[in-house]
């Protein structure tokens, strides 16, 4: 289905019929990917709950205006934030994000707190504090941006996905990497290009030192072969007020997609403990 903000249609992938009597998690997918992304973890998380695939801006079946205003940070929170009022109404939800959704599910919840009752960040960041370290990532991004602007997105995706980040998906067999890749090929180029500029993580601003406003408990996720963000998540586990940080073995960057089973597990145990909490209210 399609919520409309501000002008633009934002795409949210609905598997299963929504019951209001259930909880609620809006699920955010990393940069080039889209809902579609989350199936195959869906089919493995209870069913006592609903779940909301959202193809963020410049993403999936999102549009994709040309107008960069709609990629700033604080047009991305409104955005999750439309989603959440027209379909789950009133009732607080669960986000779970991979990577660049983690850091949007992150800004959300330190804006609304008051919206959240769960929050689950599987590879992701709080930002970058230091400025000159920012500044150089944004120009990294930018760099990216030149790239894509003279070069297919085959070429791009390509590109992208020869990273060292994600050197462990190359023990996929070719039929599933090419099926991986002919997902990401549908994306918009400036989409992605405008993402680049507004929400990048050397833009998007440091979120280290508001993680004790998020007053429920946070999941960080993060594979044991991505050693970059295992330990930037065993760094800011300590910011929140509650938060565990689990460590998916054999795992890369994407950990809901080289060990679902085993990141299902992890979420659907996190999902449960709060599904306690509330009986027990």
């Amino acid at each position: 289905m399609y919520i409309e903000h501000s002008g633009i249609k934002l795409n949210v992938e609905i598997p299963k019929e929504l019951d209001k009597r259930k909880d609620s998690v809006i699920l955010i997918h990393g940069f080039t990917g889209c809902a579609e992304d989350w199936l195959p973890l869906i089919d493995m998380l209870p069913e006592n709950f609903n779940y909301l695939l959202l193809d963020l801006i410049g993403h999936g079946k999102s549009d994709h205006p040309v107008l960069p205003e709609f990629y700033k940070t604080d047009s991305i929170i409104e955005q999750i934030k439309s989603v959440k009022e027209k379909i789950v109404k009133d009732s607080k939800v669960i986000l779970i994000g991979y990577s660049m959704g983690g850091r949007a599910a992150l800004s959300f919840a330190v804006k609304y707190p008051e919206e959240i009752k769960g929050l689950v960040l599987e590879s992701a960041s709080a930002g970058i504090k230091n400025d000159t370290e920012r500044n150089k990532r944004y120009e990294e991004d930018l760099k990216l941006v030149e790239f894509l602007s003279s070069h297919s997105m085959e070429e791009f995706i390509d590109f992208w996905q020869d990273q060292e980040m994600f050197n462990t998906q190359r023990r996929f067999s070719n039929d599933k990497i090419k099926r991986l890749k002919k997902i990401k090929y549908t994306n918009s180029k400036i989409g992605l290009m405008n993402i680049l500029r507004g929400f990048s993580t050397g833009i998007m601003p440091p979120l280290h030192d508001k993680l004790k406003t998020i007053p429920i408990k946070v999941l960080l996720i993060s594979g044991e072969l991505d050693t970059k963000y295992t330990f930037i998540n065993s760094k800011i586990v300590r910011g929140f007020r509650k938060a565990k940080h689990k460590v998916v073995k054999n795992s890369g960057h994407n950990t809901h997609l080289e060990e679902p089973k085993r990141t299902a597990e992890i979420i659907t145990n996190y999902l449960n403990q709060i599904a306690n909490i509330e009986n027990q209210k």
